[in-house]
């Protein structure tokens, strides 16, 4: 090898090198291509992100949700304002597993994307790119829900900050077209410690003053604008949405009525009576049928 092919090849590796740290142009959003979409982020620190639309998105409607009527109509009724060019709040939903609050945000989707509305799923580690992605689509005709499902935080992560700013403490106005609704198994987002009650103080006339750490694991939370919270099913709900599940998948009130002793026991093997393990047993149950 010469001294010219040498040079030549350390020189392509420096600019290998230097192509990964500095960011790239953005990409293009192919919004025909559907109506949800994913934050995705590309190689290296400072690459930045681009959209990426989902191929196949859930069908459920809002009438395959049952036993959540009030948490429905509160969601639905938001979305609608939204759609519509009123104002609306950003949504925390939190509560029971597998109730029902992700499967609420799909509902709406598919409820309204005729209509305008878009989905962007954004992974609890990307919410530090929230500024970009608004930035992206705010000039767009359309209508986003940026959606963080199952969201948590420990403390000292960065998408903790990077969230209440966007939602309610950045110099820039919220875009109009765009909301935030996220789905927890927290209340406030964070764990709660016996610890923290200890920096709470009172006064001599009974007013209770909760001190720095409780007061910054509840600032997140209540900068959304509506709560909505989900409960336990009892175990008539459960069997009500296991029949639902079953008449989608085809089976007849006696393979219904058949079903309900097994139903009880495979929610009693995982210790839950919700609407994800009513699904789970409607499918194996049917499917064992027609096999």
């Amino acid at each position: 090898m010469t001294q010219l092919d040498q040079f030549l090849q350390r020189a392509e590796a420096l600019l290998a090198r230097i192509e990964s740290i500095l960011p790239q142009s953005a990409t293009s959003v192919e919004w025909d291509k559907g109506v949800a979409f994913r934050w995705r982020r590309r190689n290296g620190a400072n690459s930045g992100g681009y959209l990426q639309p989902v191929g196949h998105i859930s069908h459920i409607a809002l009438s395959d949700l049952h036993n959540i009527g009030p948490q429905k109509e509160q969601i639905d009724q938001n979305t609608k304002q939204f759609v519509d060019g009123r104002p609306a709040n950003n949504v925390l939903l939190t509560g029971a597993r597998g109730t029902g609050k992700s499967s609420l945000i799909k509902a709406c989707l598919n409820q309204y994307a005729d209509r305008g509305l878009r989905l962007i799923e954004v992974d609890k580690d990307d919410l530090h790119d929230l500024p970009d992605i608004v930035d992206l689509v705010s000039a767009r005709p359309e209508r986003f829900i940026i959606f963080c499902d199952d969201l948590s935080f420990e403390e000292g992560e960065s998408g903790y900050k990077a969230l209440k700013v966007a939602l309610d403490g950045s110099i820039a106005a919220q875009s109009d077209n765009v909301l935030i609704y996220a789905t927890s198994n927290r209340r406030h987002l964070m764990p709660e410690r016996m610890s923290d009650n200890s920096t709470y103080t009172h006064t001599d006339d009974g007013d209770l003053h909760p001190g720095e750490t409780v007061e910054e694991k509840i600032s997140l939370s209540e900068r959304f604008g509506l709560w909505v919270t989900f409960y336990p099913f009892k175990q008539d709900d459960y069997l009500e949405i296991v029949a639902h599940w079953l008449r989608h998948f085809g089976c007849d009130a006696a393979q219904i009525e058949s079903a309900r002793g097994d139903a009880l026991r495979w929610a009693l093997q995982r210790s839950s009576r919700s609407g994800r393990v009513a699904w789970q047993f409607s499918r194996d149950y049917a499917g064992k049928l027609k096999a």
